[in-house]
């Protein structure tokens, strides 16, 4: 019986794929957990494994085209099996990719012709039950004797990879899983159309990952409270000690720190102290987590990404420092995987280095709290004897999600936040 190659689910709002290059070709022989495509998402560029062995039959999808999540990509047979009459290709082939004139914004989608998609592919037996796992994650279970069926997946697709092995092992309960606040589809029609376009005029059509950005914040500021906290902070003690820093870091070989390294640093610490922000919203309860996982916005060709240092309360600054730069570039690269970018429970933007001042930043949901970090501005200031003097000041916004923190309690955090800023030798112990 031929088994069926879908296209798998490899980020939280992903809702279609386009297969940027195909690593097997047709008639090769596959073994589970080959990487057979290149799988281009909203957010980074994915490695599509299979889960099971045979032959590459047929190849539904071109390198370009796009397909939705669970349709059918290729047909893996089964040596000297034949293939089924029709070839087995999906009743509706993905486009192939060519220059179309979209539909007016104003205009509804157009209805897709459902494909049938057969139920993934599993990728082991264990105990006589089908589940679906990465070959390291089944080698590690078989190694300690674990029992995949009873633990989920968190990889792509519900797939069991190596972290969830290890943590049944050592027996780790994951968090309750935060529902999604269901997206608005900016595919609707609008309200109020946009002006029709005019000689000279270019529409350009939404990326994946500009479609995933206008459903993702559209849904924030309609489904999220917002309400807005603002500080200025003194930061000429961290600029001093950021220069003497990097001083001592170019003479041992290293690389320079970031103002941005230090406020993460102090971000996080913060959190630590006042943890009510770091937590979510959950429907009929609050899950405030055990670690920072920190979000920090990268801007990318397409949009922004958030990808995730985790728990970031155990990392030095240089820690901090290498940990973005490497995320950052693969960020741009779109060669992050999925875990490098979900699960944040606070993220930071930063604008300084625009020459942005202020700005209040939208929630990046399930997250209850963002940080908007301006450019740090030398401007009269009065010191503590009343003389004006040159300063350094930095404006910080906080966004906050009002079901989960309180103008209290994110007064409380901005108040920790100035105090590490403002005293940057604290963050360092």
């Amino acid at each position: 019986m031929p088994s069926y190659i879908t296209m798998p689910k490899l980020s939280d709002t992903m809702t279609e794929g386009t297969v940027a290059k195909w690593r097997k070709q047709k008639g090769d022989k596959i073994t589970a957990g080959d990487i057979i495509a290149e799988i281009e998402t909203d957010k980074a560029t994915m490695e599509m494994e299979s889960f099971d062995d045979g032959i590459l039959s047929e190849i539904y999808v071109q390198e370009g085209g796009k397909v939705a999540i669970g349709q059918r990509v290729a047909m893996l047979l089964a040596p000297g099996e034949s293939a089924p009459a029709g070839g087995g290709a999906p009743s509706a082939p993905a486009p192939a990719p060519k220059a179309e004139a979209p539909a007016p914004a104003s205009a509804a989608p157009a209805p897709q012709t459902s494909t049938p998609a057969p139920a993934p592919a599993p990728a082991s037996e264990n105990g006589g039950v089908r589940v679906k796992a990465s070959p390291l994650a089944k080698k590690v279970a078989a190694e300690k004797s674990i029992d995949l069926t009873g633990i989920t997946g968190t990889g792509p697709g519900g797939r069991i990879i190596q972290r969830d092995v290890l943590g049944a092992q050592s027996g780790a309960t994951a968090a309750p899983a935060r529902p999604p606040a269901p997206a608005a589809s900016v595919a609707a029609p609008l309200a109020v159309p946009p002006t029709p376009p005019g000689e000279g005029d270019i529409r350009i059509p939404l990326t994946g990952m500009r479609r995933a950005i206008a459903e993702r914040l559209l849904a924030s500021k309609t489904q999220i409270p917002h309400f807005y906290l603002n500080i200025e902070v003194d930061a000429a003690d961290l600029m001093r000690i950021r220069a003497e820093v990097n001083a001592d870091a170019e003479k041992a070989g290293q690389g320079k720190l970031t103002v941005n390294d230090f406020v993460l640093k102090a971000a996080i610490v913060a959190a630590t102290r006042v943890p009510k922000v770091n937590a979510s919203f959950a429907g009929d309860s609050v899950i405030q987590y055990a670690n920072v996982n920190m979000a920090v916005a990268v801007a990318v060709e397409d949009g922004l990404v958030t990808p995730v240092i985790r728990e970031a309360q155990k990392k030095s600054l240089r820690e901090i420092n290498e940990i973005v730069k490497d995320l950052a570039t693969r960020a741009r690269t779109k060669k992050l995987k999925p875990e490098e970018y979900q699960g944040g429970t606070l993220t930071v933007s930063n604008l300084g280095a625009y020459g942005i001042e202020t700005f209040s930043a939208i929630i990046n949901p399930p997250q209850s709290l963002i940080l908007s970090v301006g450019a740090i501005v030398k401007k009269p200031v009065v010191n503590a004897q009343g003389q004006i003097v040159v300063g350094q000041r930095m404006n910080i916004g906080l966004s906050c999600d009002h079901r989960v923190v309180d103008g209290a309690i994110g007064a409380e955090y901005l108040a920790e936040l100035r105090k590490l800023i403002e005293n940057p030798a604290l963050m360092l112990i």
